[in-house]
């Protein structure tokens, strides 16, 4: 396993200190999209059942030292120039070049853009994509993805233990973990000085018209569905889904929920056209970096919920080692210090908090970035869903955020 040294410049340290406090986040980067960018279609939700498995590319990465990355807006370390520092230097120590585009604006519509070149084993112009666990479960059970190479990432060994066998990839033989969030509840402090404490709290007739709710089926769902005694972890199934999605459509009916968007979410909390949300951990760091310190971000009482944003090769890609040599360099516990300070996602590289502490001891103590045990059990992820499960309760979400 390689070691990187900490910067030692007290100019160097201020710089990530500040770009922890003045972050972008990739959803905030990307409020202007609006709705559209997020819908969700029936199209991207095609489970391709029947369909013969694609065969993987030969990895012609010996003799092609490139690399394309496909990532969500502001989702890495980035300089007043435009730079990605770490990437920069990855590209330095290795001599591989790396095209990082910004090509995720929502799981859905990616999957949209790419699905048919998948199912025909082709290259979609990434050679490696960071997607949501459960949109990557799908990749998965479609052969969508390469199998890792781990003799390649030997920096694995860093992975969090409790990362280490999801269901959707047991022993992470297609997946490994990018970064990872909350989904909870926040609320302008000045507007709601009494705060919030649950999900059933935002349906409190002081904030009628002034709430939003997040289009990414899964955490407004899953909220709900916990405030309902649900574990969503567990063995759940149409009834339980039907009484949340009968909640959320009332909310909506009544005029309660004024929005349900996607990245620009945070732009009604800006403008206070909403004063409570069901959000994103790390981007309500960055709200109050912009917009004056008056946010608070809370797990609900019933729980969060807790996702991750994973790397995988997709098919077709002809250059799996070089796709893997960048996995294995973010690994390394102080390039994930690094990403941390900026992205204020929480990290799955262990060590990574200790050199966190070398950088800015405050940055070590963030729960959004490095829970701790007790702030983890508060926190649930939703279940895999077969694949007419999603349609079927994709479907429902979509109805009712298209009639909102």
């Amino acid at each position: 396993m390689s070691s990187r040294p900490l910067p030692q410049d007290p100019a160097v340290r201020a710089l990530i200190a500040q770009a922890r406090r003045a972050q972008l986040t990739r959803r905030s980067l990307l409020a202007g999209a609006g709705a559209g960018a997020s819908a969700l279609t029936l199209a991207a939700c095609s489970t391709g059942g029947g369909q013969a498995k694609p065969t993987a590319a030969a990895d012609d990465s010996a003799n092609d030292k490139t690399l394309n990355w496909a990532n969500w807006a502001a989702y890495i370390d980035e300089d007043d120039a435009g730079n990605y520092p770490t990437l920069v230097a990855f590209e330095e120590e290795t001599g591989i070049s790396v095209n990082y585009e910004v090509a995720v604006d929502d799981n859905n519509t990616y999957y949209g853009k790419v699905k048919d070149q998948l199912a025909l084993g082709q290259d979609i112009g990434a050679d490696t994509v960071c997607l949501t666990d459960w949109m990557v479960s799908r990749w998965i059970r479609l052969g969508y993805t390469q199998e890792l190479d781990h003799a390649n990432i030997p920096n694995i060994a860093n992975l969090a233990p409790a990362l280490e066998n999801p269901g959707f990839d047991p022993g992470r033989v297609h997946s490994l973990p990018w970064q990872g969030g909350f989904a909870g509840i926040c609320w302008n402090t000045e507007k709601v000085p009494g705060g919030l404490a649950s999900v059933q709290d935002l349906w409190n007739a002081e904030l009628k018209g002034r709430v939003g709710v997040l289009s990414e089926m899964r955490d407004t769902m899953g909220l709900i569905m916990l405030e309902n005694g649900v574990d969503i972890a567990g063995d759940w199934g149409d009834a339980e889904y039907d009484a949340a999605i009968e909640i959320l459509d009332e909310q909506v009916a009544n005029g309660q929920i004024r929005n349900i968007k996607g990245n620009s979410y945070l732009e009604d909390l800006k403008s206070e056209d909403t004063l409570a949300a069901i959000c994103w951990s790390g981007d309500i760091t960055v709200l109050n970096a912009e917009a004056g310190d008056k946010w608070q971000f809370a797990i609900p009482d019933a729980g969060g919920t807790l996702w991750n944003d994973n790397f995988l090769i997709p098919i077709g890609s002809p250059r799996k080692t070089n796709a893997e040599t960048l996995m294995n360099y973010y690994y390394e516990p102080e390039v994930a210090a690094e990403v941390a300070a900026w992205v204020n996602f929480i990290t799955p590289v262990v060590g990574a908090q200790e050199a966190a502490s070398a950088i800015d001891p405050e940055l070590a103590e963030n729960q959004l970035i490095f829970p701790n045990a007790d702030t983890l059990s508060t926190a649930h992820i939703f279940r895999a869903l077969s694949g007419a499960e999603e349609q079927k309760y994709q479907t429902q979400f979509q109805q009712i955020l298209l009639g909102s």
